[in-house]
């Protein structure tokens, strides 16, 4: 409990009393955001808004991790540093992208097939390594099996030891893909991403404190216990960067709120997809991720539907424009309703994900 207050409370000071300075840094290196001329007319006055604010979350993160192990006296565990490996291999990705722009002054910085092949490299290494270092009883911090709430039957090493685990690294390769990407799509809109991640990410303190209560590994299990309990590898550990994350967001919000003056960037959201996946992987609620991120399965969705329609009927739209906060912006709804009635939306899914999950264990009883 020191260990999860401290990593919640010492990142969300840094990033709320620090993010000014990196503010003013970042207007000095010329790092500001682009904006599209096709998007809304109000966004307009953004432009030259200092960007890459993902870079102050990561820091705040990574400082009260360590610190967070430190005064706990706990050591970083795999399944800890597995999450924070994702969260800065996307971040640089991220950078990548948004430097490039900031850059040339245009919207694309990297092409999106170089983005693609950012996230693949980075979830791929993730994949090998979370089936690396098994504890005490031979749990490794990721599972072959396809999970919803805990493993489900269906294990990829039933095609065999070598296309099992290539299948295993294309499916967490989709996840890191899918999520970071939805997370990438949602932060268009002041506040939007950042809220919607503090209630998401948010969750998996709760999933990964009650995961630690209801371990396979406490002492003196009885036979209820045993049917009941999780076998998910450091679920404390998971739980305490849950709250750095989200402590560091809470803080950060405060700047990047309408009007924002930072913003996070590819190099934040990407950064947040990509710890998001890894908490699912990690925790064996995978498929529960459609739920609990599903404000940003909307998102995304939005954006497939309006291209795949686009195709189809050679240039007809279903939304004003993609993805579809844009869309309701061009209604005449005000940024800041979009974004609270979002965070809305996105609260009552991260609600129904983390009944689901509760509900599951009471099922069992």
């Amino acid at each position: 409990m020191v260990a999860l207050l401290t990593a919640g409370g010492l990142s969300l000071a840094f990033t709320l009393f620090l993010t000014p300075v990196f503010i003013k840094l970042f207007h000095k290196l010329q790092w500001g955001q682009f904006i599209r001329d096709d998007g809304p007319q109000a966004h307009h006055s953004k432009r030259g808004t200092a960007t890459m604010g993902g870079i102050v979350v990561i820091l705040g993160v990574l400082l009260a991790y360590f610190v967070a192990t430190w005064v706990s006296d706990e050591p970083p565990t795999p399944s800890g540093l597995l999450v924070l490996f994702m969260m800065v291999g996307l971040g640089i990705v991220g950078f990548v992208d948004d430097f490039l722009k900031t850059r040339k002054q245009q919207s694309l910085g990297l092409g999106g097939w170089a983005k693609i092949v950012g996230q693949v490299i980075v979830a791929g290494t993730f994949a090998v390594l979370a089936l690396q270092f098994p504890n005490a009883q031979g749990i490794t911090p990721a599972s072959t099996h396809i999970s919803f709430i805990r493993d489900l039957p269906i294990d990829f090493l039933t095609l065999g030891p070598i296309i099992g685990l290539g299948v295993f690294i294309v499916w967490i390769c989709l996840i890191v893909a899918a999520t970071s990407n939805g997370v990438n799509v949602t932060d268009g809109l002041d506040g939007l991403a950042t809220g919607a991640s503090i209630l998401s990410i948010g969750s998996f303190i709760v999933i990964g404190f009650w995961q630690f209560n209801q371990s396979c590994f406490g002492a003196g299990l009885d036979q209820g216990d045993a049917y009941r309990c999780y076998d998910v590898r450091d679920p404390l550990d998971l739980a305490i960067v849950a709250a750095a994350i989200s402590g560091a967001l809470i803080g950060f919000l405060w700047w990047n709120t309408s009007p924002a003056q930072i913003f996070m960037g590819d190099t934040g959201s990407l950064a947040l997809g990509g710890a998001l996946a890894a908490f699912a992987i990690l925790s064996h609620t995978e498929l529960l991720l459609i739920l609990i991120g599903g404000l940003f399965v909307i998102e995304a969705g939005s954006v497939i539907v309006q291209r795949a329609y686009f195709k189809v009927t050679r240039g007809k739209r279903i939304f004003l424009m993609s993805p579809i906060h844009h869309h309701f912006e061009l209604k005449g709804w005000a940024e800041v309703t979009v974004v609270v009635r979002f965070w809305i939306i996105g609260g009552l899914l991260v609600a129904a994900g983390v009944g689901t999950f509760y509900l599951e264990w009471i099922s069992r009883t």
